[in-house]
């Protein structure tokens, strides 16, 4: 039997699909799209049924993609179980209604039940099913409780008589349901809620935002240091032996001796500096980007089921909107801050084609990664904060007028951020790491044969010398539009297998002030790592990938080359950054104008103003 989850967005789906079938789940995307679903088994009498967590909607006359497949996965199930948000149960039975007329074998899990009781809400469970004509279940996905019952009713429901009603009609029920079933109770503001209002604040919600941020990665990159300190002791404890086995057993001088295990001389063995497949690869997923991604799965997934991301996705909505993009493309971006690869695996979550681009594009180009950050740190901070300043005001120059241009020339729409904020809930902790692992397998199965593939691609062409052609070719570009010299050659080739140890390769040049603030700012803007292209290449595909490639190489000789021409006319740096941030107003009130003119009354950060 196969049971379908279905409901509005945030109403507790997939904390009751992670109760039902525990931690033996798939993620897979619905064919011939980039929306995903989650499918496991519940085992109910020693009978094991599947359990399919369907994209969160709110109607089943859909407008984008994610709904389209939620609706195609309605004619697959035999029994829906319709999961209502308790504390918004009017909003929730417009689709209640729309789902009973389908006929399927149905039953209705009353959600944050706990939460309801709370806010002085109290519903008749009873009188509700009558209405309804089908069971209702009063549920809690956090403590589990009503899950018992929720699975008996399930695997025994019937299918709803319920007749079909224009969509004014359901209105009309829905308020006669509501004033028999449902009563409110007067109680004080509690200080959960007031929290709730600051973060979704026009003003106080920014700064709001911004300390979250700040904490969220000041635990990522304190406890990611000594997690990847923790893994390189385990593979030179563990790791080592192995590879110098494989290494007398290739031979040092055989070509599968380079590409596989590369130059490891003595002990420990540098596993970034090998360049082998075996070595820098394995240590470079594993060693590297395995450690950072489970923490921000861990952190940002903390502050997903918290209710925390929907309200960051609205106070940051009317500044994407300038670019092209809503709220949510904003989370990608931040999980790249930390590394490009979780980022990029994360615009899959976006609606359409257009915001996917425009938001990976944006992405790979300007958000270096937390190790390329670090060295940069290193590398440029001890010249002045003002060339650290530089830096980034050049990359959200770029980032903003990117966008802004892209916006204008890319087909297809951004749809409004049309979302419902659920409350602030303390996330359950086996819940927490059942989805960690979830996230961690899919991390591993998608995305490492990728990394690994391109690290050999990569290693293939440094060993034959194709690379050593490619930086002779571009030699010219590098010295004469960058003003660099020859060395740094070899560091933005070597920057496409690790940017943080390109920026190393840069400081023995003794690079002047000017030189190393165009050198780290091409190096990040020119191309990703291996590891993101390959991300980048499965999430939109080959021809998307080469236009992205395309406008990274279009930004980055008119960035660099400004750059270079600004860093030796201006003899005040200062007047630099002053420029680039005029520039940024600048086009923000152009895309607030240019959006003013074809778009208006659109923004919706809250459905509560749709209740009355």
């Amino acid at each position: 039997m196969k049971l379908l989850l279905v409901g509005n967005p945030n109403v507790g789906k997939s904390t009751i699909f992670t109760k039902l079938t525990g931690v033996s789940v798939v993620t897979s995307n619905y064919p011939g799209t980039t929306v995903t679903f989650t499918r496991g088994y519940m085992t109910y009498k020693g009978e094991k049924h599947e359990v399919i967590d369907v994209p969160g909607i709110y109607r089943l006359d859909p407008d984008c993609e994610a709904e389209r497949v939620a609706v195609k996965m309605l004619g697959t199930g035999d029994v829906i179980i319709n999961i209502v948000d308790a504390t918004n149960l009017e909003r929730n039975l417009n689709l209640t209604l729309q789902l009973l007329e389908l006929g399927k074998p149905m039953v209705i899990a009353l959600n944050v039940w706990d939460d309801a009781r709370h806010k002085g809400i109290s519903i008749d469970i009873e009188k509700l099913s009558k209405l309804l004509r089908t069971p209702v279940v009063a549920t809690n996905g956090i403590t589990g409780e009503g899950l018992k019952e929720l699975q008996r009713l399930s695997v025994v429901a019937c299918p709803p008589q319920w007749p079909e009603y224009s969509q004014e009609q359901r209105w009309r029920i829905i308020g006669q349901i509501i004033s028999e079933v449902q009563n409110l109770k007067n109680r004080r503001r509690t200080f959960v809620e007031t929290l709730q209002d600051i973060s979704t604040h026009p003003v106080l919600g920014i700064p709001f935002a911004v300390a979250i941020l700040y904490a969220a990665f000041q635990i990522i990159v304190n406890c990611g240091e000594r997690l990847i300190g923790s893994t390189e002791l385990l593979f030179d404890k563990y790791y080592a032996p192995l590879i110098y086995s494989l290494s007398d057993l290739l031979g040092n001088n055989t070509f599968l001796h380079s590409l596989l295990i590369g130059e490891i001389g003595g002990f420990p063995i540098d596993f970034e500096a090998a360049m082998g497949v075996m070595t820098s690869g394995v240590f470079l997923v594993f060693g590297l980007v395995l450690p950072y991604i489970t923490l921000f799965y861990l952190v940002f997934g903390f502050l997903e089921d918290l209710g925390y991301l929907p309200r960051m996705a609205v106070i940051f909505d009317r500044l994407m909107h300038k670019v092209g993009l809503h709220g949510f493309s904003i989370i990608p971006m931040v999980l790249a801050c930390g590394c490009n690869v979780p980022g990029l695996l994360a615009i899959r979550n976006l609606e359409t084609r257009r915001e996917r681009f425009i938001t990976a594009v944006i992405t790979c180009i300007t958000v270096p990664c937390m190790a390329q950050t670090a060295m940069i740190f290193r590398a440029v901070g001890m010249r002045g904060p003002i060339y650290l300043g530089i830096i980034i005001a050049t990359l959200f120059t770029v980032g903003v007028s990117l966008g802004t241009v892209m916006n204008r020339l890319v087909d297809g729409s951004t749809p409004s951020l049309l979302m419902e904020i659920p409350p602030y809930r303390l996330p359950n902790l086996s819940t927490q790491l059942k989805k960690l692992r979830m996230r961690i397998t899919c991390f591993l199965k998608e995305a490492v044969p990728y990394v690994l593939g391109g690290v050999l691609l990569i290693n293939y062409l440094d060993i034959t010398g194709k690379i050593a052609a490619l930086g002779r070719l571009f030699a010219p570009v590098i010295t004469g539009i960058f003003g660099l010299p020859e060395g740094a050659v070899s560091a933005l080739v070597i920057g496409v297998l690790r940017k943080d140890a390109a920026v190393a390769m840069l400081e023995p040049l003794g690079l002047s002030n000017a030189q190393m603030v165009t050198a780290i700012t091409v190096l990040i803007l020119y191309f990703p790592c291996v590891a993101t292209f390959t991300v980048l290449m499965k999430e939109l595909g080959s021809i998307d990938t080469l236009k992205a490639v395309a406008v990274m190489a279009i930004t980055t000789l008119f960035a660099g080359g400004s750059l270079r021409l600004l860093l030796e006319q201006v003899k005040d740096v200062h007047w630099i950054v002053i420029a680039e941030i005029l520039i940024v107003i600048g086009l923000i009130g152009y895309g607030t104008r240019k959006r003013k003119e074809t778009r208006s009354g659109d923004y919706f950060g809250d459905f509560d103003a749709l209740d009355t």
